[in-house]
């Protein structure tokens, strides 16, 4: 059992590293990246939309990791440390949209920048809120109660989004909701015809469930880490959750933007299936070529995942001569030259994950692994 332990942990670091890996190239693309490397404009998937997804199941997954140090300590240390990180992490994301606190324009003139205009969710922000509610649940329920909770988070907010509204930007029942609590000032999209949060107030609660399903995998890997049952299970059950939104896609479109039910299904059932793909190689044939790479990743994801957001936020707030931001000045001088086309942006965006990853190494090989 202690051999297996850091096998099973290792898998999961790599998971979450290649989920942050893809996560840079995706956030960082350059001017016309190649198509699997943008989000669906709408309705539809590709493999951009399973990154978010992804690390939300790495969340759960890590929890299902946690739950034999909760059995150790008393319920109100357990629950005020799932609110304490939750909080943290939603204002991490708050105040790194905020940055840098003011307005610049292309002459580099600073504009006051009030916290009536700030974005109130986020990504962050909906890692926080997932996290918390999920680990709440995971904590107080049974894994019997925690299954019955996710298919009824999912088909809720099915009945909600069908009674409340349709499935487009505008009439989405998430967006009306956004709209009437948040308030369009707050959202990511602030036009009064176009105002929409893709990480609103409402779809947050199907994304609860990548948490849910997430543990349930981990708790599912625990029981039996060697076990071929165990990785033709948990393949078994990808398999499922990918054919039952698919279904589920002929009524309740797969949707990113709305986080829909079938979204998560589908999303979920492709995690289950890289997870036993995973497992399969570093446990059970023993392959370590590249795991190293992916590694470094996964030991600090939240603290590479906002190196690599805040230093393109803080380059493309200020300005050259020509007007053109600093970020995209960097590609111009660079990957730049030689075009516009789909290489050129994947070559940049690889070129800036590998300075996030060199940051990641150089705490890695200090043993400096940065959690909240």
């Amino acid at each position: 059992m202690n051999q297996s332990a850091p096998a099973r942990f290792l898998a999961l670091d790599v998971f979450r590293g290649l989920t942050i890996c893809f996560m840079i190239i995706v956030n960082t693309g350059g001017p016309n990246p190649f198509h699997e490397l943008r989000h669906a404009q709408w309705n539809g998937f590709t493999l951009t939309d399973l990154v978010f997804p992804s690390f939300l199941f790495a969340v759960g997954n890590a929890i299902s990791f946690s739950t034999s140090k909760w059995e150790q300590q008393a319920r109100q240390t357990v629950i005020l440390k799932i609110l304490k990180r939750t909080l943290l992490l939603f204002l991490i994301g708050y105040l790194m949209y905020w940055l840098p606190f003011v307005k610049i324009d292309p002459q580099n003139q600073v504009h006051p920048f009030p916290i009536g205009q700030t974005r109130i969710f986020g990504v962050l922000q909906r890692i926080a809120l997932c996290y918390g509610i999920g680990a709440l649940i995971i904590y107080f329920s049974s894994r019997k109660t925690i299954l019955f909770t996710a298919a009824g988070l999912l088909l809720g907010y099915w009945l909600l989004s069908a009674f409340f509204g349709d499935y487009t930007l505008a009439g989405a029942a998430t967006t009306k909701l956004d709209i009437l609590t948040l308030t369009p000032p707050h959202l990511y999209k602030k036009g009064p015809e176009n105002a929409f949060d893709p990480e609103g107030l409402l779809s947050t609660l199907p994304a609860i469930v990548n948490v849910l399903v997430g543990y349930l995998a981990g708790a599912h890997i625990k029981k039996n880490p060697r076990s071929f049952e165990m990785l033709a299970l948990l393949a078994i059950a990808g398999f499922l959750l990918l054919s039952a939104g698919y279904l589920w896609n002929l009524v309740f479109p797969i949707n990113k933007k709305l986080w829909t039910s079938s979204f998560v299904c589908v999303t979920t059932g492709l995690d289950c299936l890289i997870l036993a793909t995973i497992l399969y190689f570093i446990d059970f044939k023993g392959k370590r070529t590249g795991v190293r790479f992916f590694e470094v990743f996964g030991k600090n994801a939240l603290f590479i995942y906002l190196f690599s957001e805040v230093i393109p936020i803080l380059l493309s707030n200020y300005y050259t001569a020509t007007q053109q931001s600093l970020f995209k000045a960097l590609y111009t001088v660079t990957w730049g030259q030689f075009g516009t086309g789909p290489v050129p942006s994947l070559l940049w965006s690889v070129s800036f994950m590998l300075c996030c990853w060199l940051m990641g190494y150089v705490l890695y090989k200090r043993k400096i692994f940065i959690r909240l």
